[in-house]
């Protein structure tokens, strides 16, 4: 009877300390609830059959559903994924200094002071010096409007120019903190298969490597596989990398040509396209959106270049000139307008006869230019161009938007119910404290009343 109120006391001991252990977790987002194990202990045969010996703590067992952390660390991996695309493209909207359709934006393109504004207020600029071509206010209007213009297109060039850099120098960051936390992973399973060497299971480490394991989830989709004896093997693109306590093989960037940085194993040397993740996201938005954008907005530049030096060529400044071009450059990074126009507006070629002041042949056709359909930009105009072209941006973003919201109710959804099996209820808690606290009382009491029959006894036989 004395070690079946010993037993009994120890027991509801660690019924206490699991319950504690549980309460100090409540607010733990990483911790899964523990439950104490109980059962029978060993009974003891007698002549009038088995007698009870009192119960046994045999196991603090975790409360987690596998299914369930996998469905979250997928879903963990896609909106790291489109959260990084949403980051990069809005990065991109705030660059461009336009307000996008299809992106939230209540306006269309053409923002007071955007490129799609300065743009047409070159050729406005055109047509009106048309009416008057001699006219020195006019050509100066015109020429502050074309240097208007290429500023803009300059400008945009650097933003973008200056975003991919970020977004190249955000995956090279992700890639340090992937290999950081495999190396913790890989250092975990040796930790547990340590601590799980003798009896029992290492939950609190279990929970931590879990949490490590969503974590790299959030910058790459991970493949994670266990093991007999509880090691996570952890896999990228088909390339093992993390097995038990040892770290396989890491990942670096490396350049793919223009300064374009993507991502393989580092020993191997074997390139990976990560489907989901930070790093995957912002890659595809580096290379996809991003890339659209600053090419239509190269493409642009180029026809506007090459269209205006064209019929500008055969124009005649106030002086009988003709031959020299409007812009220099050759895209949206160098685009410029002509030194020789800025020093002396009288050498604008708007003349379609030499030596006739008032003629405006070459800049009304400069003018009436807005309109016309240009073959290298698929037969639209040059507003139409632009507008395409950023239209695309703003329907990339709105696109990413709307998916982001739907993953974010389905990982709400699957949140929810992992913390219906492993969150730690308060008032669950408090309730198994109480008792196991009289369990406690009661064993305690079991033995005071088993001395005292012993004390009996041992006055009967003196």
């Amino acid at each position: 009877m004395l070690n079946l109120g010993a037993r009994s006391l120890q027991t509801q001991q660690q019924g206490v300390e699991v319950a504690g252990h549980n309460l100090a977790n409540a607010s733990n987002p990483a911790y899964s609830r523990q439950r104490l194990e109980i059962q029978a202990s060993t009974p003891l045969s007698t002549s009038i059959g088995p007698v009870g010996t009192g119960a046994d703590a045999v196991a603090i067992r975790q409360l987690r559903d596998t299914l369930l952390d996998q469905q979250i660390q997928g879903e963990t991996s896609v909106i790291s994924f489109l959260q990084s695309q949403q980051t990069a493209l809005q990065y991109a909207e705030a660059g461009i200094g336009e307000q996008l359709q299809g992106a939230g934006s209540t306006g269309d393109v053409g923002s007071p002071g955007g490129l799609a504004s300065d743009l047409s207020g070159l050729f406005n600029a055109f047509q009106d010096m048309s009416t008057a071509p001699s006219s020195m206010t006019g050509r100066q209007a015109v020429i502050s409007q074309a240097q208007q213009l290429t500023t803009q297109f300059n400008q945009l060039d650097q933003r973008i120019t200056s975003i991919n850099g970020q977004l190249n120098q955000s995956v090279q960051t992700d890639v340090g903190s992937a290999n950081q936390l495999l190396s913790d992973i890989a250092g975990l399973n040796h930790q547990i298969a340590g601590a799980e060497a003798g009896t029992g299971a290492a939950n609190d480490l279990r929970d931590l490597r879990q949490q490590k394991i969503e974590s790299l989830s959030q910058l790459v989709n991970v493949q994670v596989s266990t093991d007999a004896v509880g090691g996570a093997s952890l896999s990228i693109g088909g390339q093992l990398l993390v097995s038990g306590g040892t770290v396989q093989d890491t990942l670096e960037t490396y350049d793919s040509g223009g300064g374009q940085l993507l991502v393989r194993t580092a020993g191997a040397g074997i390139p990976l396209t990560p489907a989901g993740g930070s790093i995957a996201g912002t890659i595809d938005a580096r290379d996809g959106a991003l890339k659209s954008l600053h090419d239509g907005l190269n493409t642009l530049a180029t026809q506007i270049i090459s269209q205006v030096n064209t019929a500008y060529r055969a124009g005649y400044d106030l002086n009988g000139n003709t031959g020299a071009d409007f812009f220099t450059g050759t895209n949206a990074s160098d685009m410029g307008v002509n030194a020789a126009l800025v020093n002396d507006p009288a050498s604008l070629q708007a003349s379609g006869v030499a030596g006739a002041a008032g003629d405006n042949q070459v800049v009304l056709a400069l003018g009436q230019m807005a309109n016309a359909a240009q073959a290298g930009l698929g037969n639209q105009t040059f507003a139409q161009s632009y507008n395409g072209t950023i239209t695309g941006l703003g329907t990339a973003l709105a696109s990413v938007n709307t998916q982001l919201d739907d993953e974010q109710s389905v990982q709400s959804m699957l949140q929810t119910q992992r913390n219906s099996v492993s969150g730690v209820s308060v008032d669950e808690e408090m309730t198994n404290l109480v008792m196991f606290q009289r369990a406690f009382q009661a064993s305690a009491h079991l033995v005071s009343v088993v001395d005292q029959m012993l004390g009996i006894v041992v006055s009967l036989g003196q």
